[in-house]
Formats: C-alpha cells, sequence, structure tokens
C-alpha cells in the first residue's frame, strides 16, 4: 500500500525527473535545430568532432594548393604569351633573312632588312625579359624551375624552365648577317631556333595541362572532405523537426503529470475534517 506522506511524494518526484529529461532533450534538439548541426562541440561526441575538424582542417590548407596552383596557371600563361611573341619574332626574321639573302638587292634595300632583323632580334630579348608573373619567369634570363603546392602535406609539382632568350634558343649573342650569304645561312638558323621554341612552349603547355588537371582534382577532393565533415556533423533538420514537436508534446504531458502528483497531497486535507 502506497504511503501517504506530505513529506515524500513519490509521484511527484518521478514526474520531476521524466519532465527534465524531456527538457534536456528539448534543449539538444533546439540546440541542433539553430547551429544546423548534431555535433557542435567535443561535449556533443568527442570522437567524431574530433575526426571532423582533422577532416575540416585538411580541407581548410587545400585553399593554399588551390592558390598555389592557380598562381603556376598565371606564371606558365605569360610565359606561353611571351613565347608566341618570341615565335612571331623569330618567323619574321626568318622573313628578312630570306629576303637578304637575295643577290639582286643593293646596299640600301640590303640594310633596310639588317637593320630589320636587328630590332627584331632586340624585341626577343625584351619579350622574354618581361615575361615575369609575380616576379618569376619561365622563360626569361632568370628562368628556373618553380615548385608548387600539389597536396595538403606539402609535396609539389614542379614545372621547369624553358629558356627562351637569344641565349637559350640556341643563337650566338648578336645573331645578324653583313652579307647575303651569311643572310641565306641564317634561315637555317632561325629554323632552329625556331624549332627549339616550339618545343620549349609544347613542354609548357603539357605543364599547364597538368596544373589545370591537378587544380580540378583538389576541387574535388576539397568538396569530398566538406561533405564528408557534413556527413560527420549535420544535423537532419526534419527530423530534428518532427523530433521537437514530439518533444514539445511531452513536456506539456509532463507538466501536466507533476501538476497532478503535486495535487495528490493535498487530499489527505479531507482525512482532517
Amino acid at each position: 500500500m502506497a504511503l501517504n506522506s506530505i513529506n515524500t511524494n513519490s509521484g511527484a518526484m518521478i514526474a520531476l525527473q521524466n519532465l527534465n529529461a524531456t527538457n534536456a532533450d528539448l534543449q539538444t534538439v533546439q540546440q541542433r535545430i539553430n547551429t544546423g548541426k548534431k555535433v557542435g562541440t567535443a561535449k556533443d561526441n568527442g570522437a567524431v568532432w574530433a575526426m571532423a575538424k582533422t577532416q575540416s582542417a585538411t580541407s581548410q590548407s587545400m585553399n593554399a594548393v588551390k592558390d598555389s596552383l592557380q598562381r603556376g596557371q598565371s606564371t606558365i600563361d605569360v610565359a606561353l604569351a611571351a613565347g608566341d611573341t618570341i615565335n612571331d619574332l623569330l618567323g619574321k626574321m626568318k622573313e628578312k633573312a630570306l629576303a637578304a639573302s637575295d643577290t639582286s638587292l643593293n646596299t640600301a634595300s640590303f640594310n633596310a632588312l639588317k637593320s630589320d632583323f636587328d630590332s627584331l632580334r632586340k624585341q626577343i630579348t625584351k619579350a622574354s625579359d618581361n615575361s615575369k608573373f609575380n616576379g618569376v619567369s619561365l622563360v626569361g634570363a632568370s628562368a628556373k624551375a618553380l615548385v608548387f603546392l600539389a597536396n595538403a602535406d606539402g609535396s609539389g609539382l614542379t614545372v621547369n624552365a624553358q629558356t627562351l632568350t637569344i641565349g637559350g634558343l640556341g643563337l650566338s649573342a648578336t645573331p645578324t648577317f653583313t652579307t647575303a650569304t651569311e643572310a641565306k645561312t641564317m634561315i637555317s638558323t632561325i629554323d632552329k631556333a625556331i624549332g627549339t621554341a616550339t618545343n620549349k612552349l609544347a613542354a609548357l603547355g603539357t605543364a599547364s595541362s597538368g596544373l589545370d588537371t591537378h587544380l580540378t582534382f583538389v576541387g574535388k577532393l576539397q568538396d569530398s572532405l566538406d561533405a564528408g565533415v557534413g556527413n560527420l556533423v549535420d544535423a537532419d533538420l526534419a527530423k530534428e523537426s518532427a523530433k521537437l514537436q514530439s518533444l514539445q508534446t511531452k513536456q506539456q504531458l509532463g507538466i501536466q503529470a507533476l501538476s497532478i502528483a503535486n495535487s495528490s497531497s493535498s487530499s489527505i486535507l479531507s482525512l482532517f475534517r
């Protein structure tokens, strides 16, 4: 038989315990809805939170990789633009040399062609010297191999220099001609320089394509990491919404149950009337 006591109300204590549990669950659901996360802090789930933080840090570090690869693309683009210009200049130099090899030219015409040839040579030097992005060049006199970030562990992709200076093209320091015979010989020399230039530009094009491919991969990898982190910590808001409705109803019923339990002790007064 249950004890009728005004000091101890077991029913009220049980009702209060259940109501407190419901309130705690309701607070958790409301927090998930407010933040959109089922694991917002280490307190929610330490192991999952640590895993998510690690993967999130890796994903964020990929931004530095993407910046480096994009800088590499820009550096190669500048080099390719300079290379196209240099290739065009070589074509024009061949044209001038071929024209100057005509023995029927008078001295004035020959000298004019020679002057044009020398001017074109100087433009090649200017084009290679100005082919810098962010202070570095892949085709100028100071060209050197560049290493761009490839992954979050600091590993890199190397892009080799393809020097397109006068010397890098296999030409003498100041290639020129003074006679029609020398001009004719210069034609084959310029042909070799054109072949060297096109091969080096092809190598740069291949390197650029490699950076493009890896940049696409890094973007996909970063998206996959972000999605994985979301799967670990994001809350299912549809599920939480349904749970919220259920807990709100349960809370109201708990309040009613506590009220009923609290009022039960007042019935003892009828025993003393």
